[in-house]
């Protein structure tokens, strides 16, 4: 009944993120619940491990809640597709491809997130039910509508609220800490409202790769004194209090921006807090993020920052896999070119030099005579109209009702019904397969000799019967003929799933059979699966039991 009505959220790939207790401490703290739950202490062990009965094996909390959970997802489709993999050595006898972990991609809370000059603004232009129906994008398309000068408007008073807040909060705090006056001054004055304005803003976790800007100094010299083209990099945030890593990239980000060549074209605003972080998603141009792929679960700071009309340029990673269209952001590559990560880097932080050089700068200056970009508000309002509504917290809780509420909660109360008499029976069922199944034997089989090898040719029709004694069971069990091939990393992937049908019942015994026809060429090898089958189940990995013929 537990695991029917719960739902667990995976936030993070990183292993940092999962917590994993020896078995004398987790016993320390729950050594007394396994009697008032009637089970025994190994059984509580097992539940957070990936090996039940391996003693050596620590306690993980994640193992933990994809065991007492009947759904789990990731905050975003790729993050579901890593989550998979994650997690697949709970559900052995399955490909990481056949979990049952979906996806819902985070959203943000726009009231929240959205200043009050841009909600003045959806007000005054967008439909009166905007508030209530977010994630429509047929009422966000009005953004095309607003005229250009409205917009720019908006944006320039935010980014001059912005400027105003970082030079009345931090004016006291760097002459204090930072000593000559002069110098801080020269700062403060060199923060320049016309300039293109890059924020960057997050947890200084390493994969974030906060460092990636700084890999060429001398071509990021060249980029931030163009006098055509000024630009200047708000960068904020804090690091875990153990991640010296993590503290190191704040250190020489702070050391590069005293340099000469960077002094008020690279800035870094200590101390983020909420009220930084409303100020930067609202003020600045271009939001950046660039975390090394996939490790970015979801990130939703550059989702707060495009209600804002402010602009996208991310690695696709997280939600902006998703997000990004072009010609509202820009974004790297997701394909990785080199193994080496610190080739990566320099590929990375070339590509985003080359973009801030053809692209952004040229598009953000080519401004009329009235002093804005046509070019950059068409982007802002691309940005907005395409994108903006599939990030709202409202359309991620219409995904959560639509993938797992309503179905768990229509399990739940099915369960429940009747003194719990469907969870009695689906548990009795269970208790019955599990106590059976290592004596359920394959009786016969009939198949070509190629397939007794495991390959098959192409275009060829096979026929395979397989004969097993169900001990008393009663069609409690499935079987089905699996495709297998390897793809270029060396790993291997389902390429189909083809059951059996029960053509022949004498006693105990099943007849199965199926026939298969493989139209595509390749390197192909099948096997067969046999588990567990019961309507009841919300799906396979709910009771993972599972065994391989060749």
């Amino acid at each position: 009944m537990v695991r029917a009505s719960s739902l667990y959220t995976v936030h993070t790939p990183v292993p940092a993120g999962h917590d994993y207790f020896d078995e004398g401490l987790f016993g320390k703290y729950m050594g007394g619940y396994p009697s008032r739950m009637g089970i025994t202490w190994d059984d509580l062990m097992d539940l957070g491990r990936n090996n039940p009965g391996d003693k050596g094996e620590r306690f993980c909390m994640s193992v933990f809640a994809c065991n007492t959970s009947q759904e789990v997802n990731g905050v975003s489709w790729l993050h579901g597709k890593v989550s998979q993999e994650m997690f697949s050595s709970i559900w052995k006898g399955y490909f990481p491809e056949e979990n049952h972990v979906g996806y819902v991609t985070n959203g943000v809370h726009f009231p929240t997130w959205s200043a009050t000059e841009w909600k003045n603004l959806y007000a005054a232009h967008f439909d009166e039910n905007f508030w209530f129906d977010q994630s429509n994008p047929k009422i966000w398309e009005a953004i095309y509508s607003v005229p250009d000068e409205e917009i720019w408007k908006t944006r320039m008073a935010l980014k001059n609220k912005l400027i105003d807040y970082v030079r009345k909060q931090y004016r006291e705090t760097w002459l204090k800490n930072q000593g000559d006056p002069s110098r801080i001054v020269s700062l403060l004055d060199k923060i320049n409202p016309n300039a293109l304005l890059i924020g960057f803003g997050r947890r200084f976790a390493t994969y974030k790769r906060a460092h990636l800007l700084f890999t060429d100094l001398e071509r990021l010299a060249k980029i931030v004194n163009n006098p055509d083209y000024p630009v200047q990099f708000l960068f904020t945030g804090k690091a875990h209090p153990h991640d010296g890593a993590g503290q190191g990239l704040i250190k020489r980000i702070i050391e590069i921006s005293r340099r000469p060549e960077f002094l008020g074209k690279i800035i870094f605003l200590e101390n983020y807090d909420m009220q930084l972080a409303r100020r930067l998603v609202t003020g600045v141009d271009i939001w950046l993020n660039t975390p090394t792929r996939p490790l970015e679960a979801s990130g939703t700071s550059g989702e707060k920052a495009l209600m804002n009309g402010v602009v996208n340029f991310s690695v696709l990673d997280g939600w902006w896999l998703e997000g990004y269209r072009e010609g509202a952001g820009w974004a790297l590559t997701e394909k990785r070119t080199y193994q080496n990560q610190e080739h990566q880097d320099q590929l990375d932080a070339a590509t985003i030099y080359s973009i801030l050089e053809q692209e952004i700068l040229p598009l953000f200056y080519a401004r009329n005579k009235k002093g804005y970009s046509e070019g950059w508000i068409r982007t802002i309002k691309n940005s907005i109209a395409q994108i903006a509504p599939h990030y709202t917290m409202k359309r991620q809780l219409d995904d959560y009702f639509e993938k797992f509420y309503n179905k768990e909660a229509k399990r739940f109360h099915a369960l429940a019904a009747n003194n719990y008499a469907k969870a009695k029976e689906i548990a009795a069922w269970k208790e019955e397969v599990a106590e059976k199944w290592d004596s359920i034997e394959v009786v016969s089989c009939e198949k070509s000799e190629e397939l007794q090898k495991g390959s098959i040719e192409s275009g060829k029709e096979y026929t395979i019967t397989y004969v097993i004694d169900e001990k008393g069971l009663n069609d409690a069990i499935g079987l089905e003929l699996v495709t297998i091939y390897t793809a270029q990393d060396g790993k291997q992937h389902v390429y189909s799933v083809e059951p059996f049908d029960v053509v022949k019942k004498d006693g105990n015994l099943y007849t199965f059979q199926t026939k298969h026809k493989l139209e595509n060429a390749g390197s192909f090898k099948v096997a067969y699966r046999m588990f567990p089958k019961n309507t009841e189940l919300p799906h396979r990995q709910d009771f993972c039991y599972v065994r391989w013929f060749i």
